[in-house]
Order: structure tokens, then C-alpha cells, then sequence
């Protein structure tokens, strides 16, 4: 039996100065990466597009409206009871001020954010983080 297919959007959101990205910190009690840091990201829900998908994860996720900029890349992965598809966008805030966790039940809410820089990815991309794994194949320029 082929196993069932989730997309997912992950948004890489640059400081002012380009140097650095907004990175979010996973819950202690996330099933799949506890405690790990990451990017902003979240899944398609049925008949949303790939850019409806990313400019609701930023706001439920981070509170912010966002511009689409460009897409970063694309993986899959297998999760064992489903693949996950995640496609790589940068975007641009153009409302609103990054805050986590926002009041939104029912979807993984981050415990904090902060600027960091691609190498922060790389202990994620370790453990399994697509968007972290993507982002260091194929959008990295703050190093």
C-alpha cells in the first residue's frame, strides 16, 4: 500500500541586514523534533495552495503577514506512516511583529524565536528537519 502524502511550507524570513534568519524552537513535547531548532512551517490543508498554505502558517504561526519572495527548494521525506513534501519559500513580513506561541489551538506552536544564522539549522537537518535539511542544499546565504 503506498503511504499517504503531506505537503508542507517552510519560510525562510531574513533579518533586515540579510545576515541572518528567524529560526523557531520546537516544543520539549514535539513528536518528531522536541526541542529542536528550525523554521516556521506548516501543513497544506485540503484545497489550499502552496502560497495560501505559507501565508497562513506565518500568520497562525508567528503572527505576521508575509509577501512571497521566491522558492528556496523542494524535498521529501519519509516519516514512516506518511511522506512529507515540503516546499522552501522566502518571504518577506509585511505586517505585524514576530511572536510565538501564537493563540492558535491545534497545530505545533513554537516556544520561541530569534535570529540566528544557517548553521543553527544543522544539528535539525542532523535529526530528520527537512526545512532545515533544504535550506542548507539550497538557500543558505548568510554564512
Amino acid at each position: 500500500m503506498e503511504k499517504p502524502l503531506k505537503n508542507a511550507v517552510a519560510l525562510v524570513i531574513y533579518a533586515s541586514d540579510g545576515s541572518r534568519i528567524l529560526i523557531v524552537k520546537r516544543p520539549v513535547d514535539d513528536d518528531i523534533l522536541p526541542g529542536v531548532y528550525g523554521l516556521p512551517a506548516g501543513s497544506l490543508r485540503e484545497g489550499e495552495s502552496w502560497g495560501e498554505a505559507a501565508r497562513r502558517a506565518a500568520r497562525e504561526k508567528l503572527g505576521v503577514e508575509i509577501s512571497i519572495k521566491k522558492e528556496i527548494g523542494q524535498d521529501e521525506a519519509d516519516r514512516g506512516n506518511f511522506i512529507s513534501r515540503m516546499r522552501e519559500y522566502e518571504v518577506e513580513i509585511v505586517g505585524g511583529e514576530p511572536r510565538v506561541p501564537q493563540p492558535v489551538a491545534g497545530i505545533t506552536q513554537y516556544s520561541e524565536w530569534r535570529w540566528g544564522e544557517a548553521k543553527a539549522l544543522e544539528d535539525a537537518a542532523r535529526k530528520g528537519s527537512l526545512c532545515s535539511k533544504i535550506y542548507l542544499q539550497h538557500g543558505d546565504k548568510t554564512s
